[in-house]
């Protein structure tokens, strides 16, 4: 497992702790340091790899995110399983960075990540798996009793303590709720859905009072937003039914950023990663919503 983070969200975390080595302010020129990991993934046509790399002194702790690759004929030399040396460059405004002088310094992991098989996503079309979930004020529902609506389905977790991760996701599915019910006829025929990655600790009562800091206190939007967690069987399995990886390291949980809407049939309509937008998101729902007339839910209050 890994957690593969976008370049929108890494370049922010980077731009933080950048800045936060420094008391006066962020940094005037670009930084070097020193880079030691392996190479999950790469992508050519971006000139970018993902790589589990160790701590790097001064910078961050041990992760797993993307990196672009200033040599690109590097990355058509590197395969999954490479160990490499490297140094990551950040830009002067702490906004950008990337990897320079790539070097393999062992090449025998290569056999055993090709033999890894990933897990199968739903694609668009699927039938999303009708698992139980537990919401916010305890009830046990199915994703089957949102049938005849379109849902916005997210993970997060509530001890999250990156800001541009689980809290962007909860802020920005917080205005799309907003908007939604000022027009009641898409709120009865839509619905949101974040999920825990976390049912250890993110109990029904930690939900229910995490959801109501992103509902203004009030209570009654639980009934268009729902905060749920599952047994740790059921959670892997929605994980990889909708091609999302994660995994507990040092009391937090790394884990990859997906959003899947679900359309009022119980198919997966569309899924995001990285690059969206609250209005992109409210768009699709709005969208997917229209195709069917107004349809209840089930009441599992």
């Amino acid at each position: 497992m890994k957690l593969k983070l976008g370049k929108r969200e890494v370049a922010a975390m980077v731009s933080i702790l950048v800045c936060s080595l420094m008391v006066t302010g962020c940094r005037t020129k670009s930084k070097r340091y020193n880079l030691r990991g392996q190479v999950l993934e790469k992508n050519v046509s971006a000139n970018e790899i993902t790589v589990k790399h160790d701590d790097i002194p001064d910078f961050m702790s041990a992760m797993t995110m993307p990196y672009k690759v200033k040599d690109a004929g590097k990355v058509q030399e590197l395969e999954p399983g490479d160990i490499i040396a490297a140094q990551v460059v950040t830009s002067k405004d702490g906004n950008d960075y990337w990897l320079e002088d790539v070097r393999i310094t062992d090449r025998s992991g290569r056999k055993a990540a090709r033999a890894v098989v990933p897990s199968h996503r739903l694609q668009v079309g699927e039938h999303v798996p009708n698992l139980p979930l537990v919401n916010q004020d305890g009830a046990t529902f199915h994703l089957d009793d949102f049938k005849g609506k379109s849902v916005l389905v997210t993970f997060v977790y509530t001890r999250c303590p990156m800001p541009t991760f689980c809290p962007r996701l909860s802020s920005q599915f917080a205005a799309i709720h907003d908007n939604l019910v000022k027009t009641p006829d898409d709120c009865r025929r839509t619905h949101l859905l974040t999920i825990s990655f976390d049912p250890k600790y993110d109990t029904p009562p930690v939900l229910r009072r995490y959801g109501l800091a992103y509902l203004n206190n009030d209570p009654s939007g639980f009934s268009h937003w729902d905060f749920a967690s599952t047994t740790p069987g059921d959670l892997r399995k929605l994980a990889d039914a909708f091609g999302l990886e994660y995994f507990e390291e040092d009391n937090q949980i790394a884990h990859t950023m997906n959003i899947a809407l679900i359309a009022p049939d119980g198919t997966v309509a569309r899924y995001w990663a990285n690059e969206w937008t609250a209005a992109e998101l409210e768009a699709a729902l709005r969208q997917e919503a229209a195709k069917v007339g107004t349809a209840g839910r089930k009441d599992v209050r």
